[in-house]
């Protein structure tokens, strides 16, 4: 079986003495090649490559955002049966998507999981999101999306990554509280949320859009707006019509505790299993997939995509 290991490694865990250890463990079972990313965007070429060579499995060692890469170059010319495989070895910060699978939390223990499932021909078929906007073609994500507030912070912190800082939760929760109180507009809301078929959904100062749950974990704590949302069904999206402190932090405080029910309150909006939903902005928003900044947009279309790629689990 022929497999790419596509290793990011700047990602937060990373070190090249547990990458050698989890080239050893795969050699005995895997024809396999290792590709070392250098630059934003090099996972996608990587994958994109593997899928045109016939790669069986492509293997990602890294965090979310060279999974999301991943992805998006597997899927270049849309789901196929005979698209690799996609298997996932965390070592990033967070890890949203390989803790939504299940996987161990860390890249040893992730590898075992993985080796079992290759060698018993065990894969999981999930579904995955696109978003599409205007000033750029259409791009899949495997956990969730936000437009506004979540992706604000996003791009602060990737500018304080850039300046030397570790992405640890607690940088998130500082950059978070800081952004919250001086830098984004709490006054005024510039987000309609659209669904084919159904009445606009006016005055949204921030939306998520969650193809599972959680929608992110701070520490081993999961946050999750959307209890709901599953790799098996549509998109589910969480809004607020409030950023004012105490609506705000009852709807924290929900992510914090709730299981299987959504955020309910008076400023809160819920959309289940949605096949399409689209947020249009009366000014250029904030923007994140899979937890990656993208820019600000005025209109982004969001679908589901059941059965997108096949999982090594």
């Amino acid at each position: 079986m022929r497999a790419m290991l596509i290793a990011n490694p700047m990602a937060t865990s990373t070190s090249r003495r547990a990458r050698d250890i989890l080239i050893r463990a795969f050699s005995g079972d895997l024809d396999l090649v290792l590709a070392e990313t250098g630059h934003r965007g090099h996972a996608m070429e990587l994958s994109r490559q593997a899928a045109v060579d016939g790669y069986d499995v492509v293997i990602t060692l890294g965090g979310d955002g060279t999974v999301n890469e991943a992805v998006n170059g597997l899927l270049a010319e849309g789901p196929s049966p005979d698209v690799p495989a996609l298997a996932v070895l965390p070592t990033g910060s967070t890890n949203v998507f390989a803790r939504t699978l299940g996987l161990p939390g860390d890249p040893i223990g992730a590898t075992k999981a993985v080796l079992e499932a290759l060698r018993a021909g065990r894969y999981r078929t999930i579904g995955l999101g696109t978003a599409s906007h205007p000033d750029g073609g259409e791009r899949f994500f495997t956990f969730c999306a936000g437009v506004g507030l979540d992706a604000e912070v996003v791009r602060e912190v990737e500018r304080r990554r850039a300046a030397g800082a570790t992405a640890y939760n607690s940088l998130y929760v500082q950059t978070a509280l800081r952004h919250f109180f001086s830098g984004t507009d709490r006054r005024r809301p510039a987000l309609t949320l659209e669904q084919p078929g159904r009445p606009p959904k006016t005055g949204l100062f921030l939306a998520f859009i969650s193809n599972t749950s959680p929608w992110t974990f701070m520490g081993r704590l999961p946050v999750n707006p959307s209890p709901k949302a599953n790799f098996s069904r549509g998109l589910d999206v969480f809004g607020m019509r409030s950023l004012d402190v105490g609506p705000t932090l009852g709807a924290v405080a929900q992510m914090l505790t709730a299981r299987h029910r959504p955020v309910l309150g008076r400023h809160v909006v819920n959309v289940h299993d949605a096949a399409e939903v689209t947020l249009r902005a009366e000014r250029p928003m904030a923007f994140q997939l899979d937890g990656d900044y993208l820019g600000e947009q005025r209109d982004v279309t969001f679908r589901s995509v059941p059965k997108a790629i096949r999982i090594v689990i």
